[in-house]
């Protein structure tokens, strides 16, 4: 697994923090008119408001995005490392990474399902994970749903602000110079919040994308590895049970022929050993009769008395 495929959160880090300095100088190179727009004769507190509240949820979001990121960086380290011992035949793949992390669940999740002798269905862990991570993003995905919205809603207000001074300019009874200014603040607050609101969605919005594609990215990897690593050491594919199955079938007709081999064996030992006991049987007689001669013919010789149970 090539490092710089698995290197993606870091480098969308690495482009966040040069993109918060190009911000940020390019504000302090044109500091005098953004403290003209956003500072300079505020008739009221609407721009500073709205404005705030912008660059508010645009820091809290960016924030969000930074640890995410930072998050998946880790696992990607922990995926890198696992794949690299995996491959290097370690007897502890998990050496030295996190339980907490992906990677470590998947394996544990995998092996317990096998040691349960259980069907491991990929597609249902894959759905889980990704259910699961999908809820990460929900703060994100908020903040980037709304953020254009709250550039709307500045110019809202301030155009209403600016139809309240236009209004009071209609009627003859009122000072025309207070009025008018009114108008121009409105006009103005509403350019400044919605110039606010574009830029911080952009910058959000880029980084925003990237992080869903690192997510995408990671549980990708993760699938990758399930499928070259765990699915083959915990669960077969059905070509090689099927071949395991065959084979064992061939190993029973195997052993069954030689039982059969072997019964007609013990069969023909069986049928010897019934004619050696005949034979036996015959000679036992023979034996039998012949003792009887020799001792009648010492009876004979010796003359003795012959016996009763003769």
């Amino acid at each position: 697994m090539n490092d710089s495929q698995t290197a993606m959160s870091r480098q969308i880090l690495l482009r966040l923090l040069v993109a918060v300095v190009l911000l940020a100088g390019v504000a302090i190179l044109n500091s005098a008119y953004l403290y003209r727009l956003y500072f300079s004769d505020q008739l009221t507190v609407v721009g500073w408001i709205v404005n705030g509240a912008i660059l508010l949820l645009f820091a809290i979001g960016l924030f969000r995005i930074t640890t995410l990121l930072m998050r998946y960086a880790g696992e990607e380290s922990a995926l890198r490392k696992f794949v690299i011992q995996v491959e290097d035949g370690h007897q502890d793949v998990l050496k030295g990474i996190n339980d907490k992390s992906l990677i470590a669940r998947r394996y544990a999740a995998v092996s317990l399902l096998h040691d349960r002798h259980a069907s491991i269905n990929h597609a249902a862990l894959a759905s889980a994970m990704l259910a699961t991570e999908s809820t990460r993003l929900s703060f994100p995905r908020f903040v980037h749903n709304v953020l254009i919205l709250m550039g709307v809603l500045g110019t809202i207000i301030s155009l209403s602000i600016a139809l309240l001074g236009a209004s009071n300019l209609m009627d003859v009874s009122q000072g025309i110079g207070g009025d008018m200014g009114l108008v121009i603040h409105g006009m103005s607050t509403a350019m400044s919040t919605t110039i606010t609101a574009i830029i911080c969605y952009l910058f959000y919005g880029y980084f925003y994308l990237k992080l869903t594609d690192v997510q995408t990215h990671l549980l990708g990897r993760i699938e990758q590895a399930t499928t070259l690593y765990l699915m083959p050491q915990f669960a077969g594919s059905e070509e090689g049970m099927m071949a395991e199955v065959q084979g064992l079938v061939s190993s029973l007709h195997e052993v069954a022929r030689q039982m059969e081999h072997a019964q007609s064996h013990y069969t023909e030992a069986g049928s010897q050993l019934r004619d050696i006991v005949s034979r036996l049987g015959s000679d036992m007689n023979a034996l039998s009769q012949d003792v009887d001669e020799i001792k009648g013919l010492l009876r004979e010789g010796f003359r003795l008395p012959a016996r009763d149970d003769d």
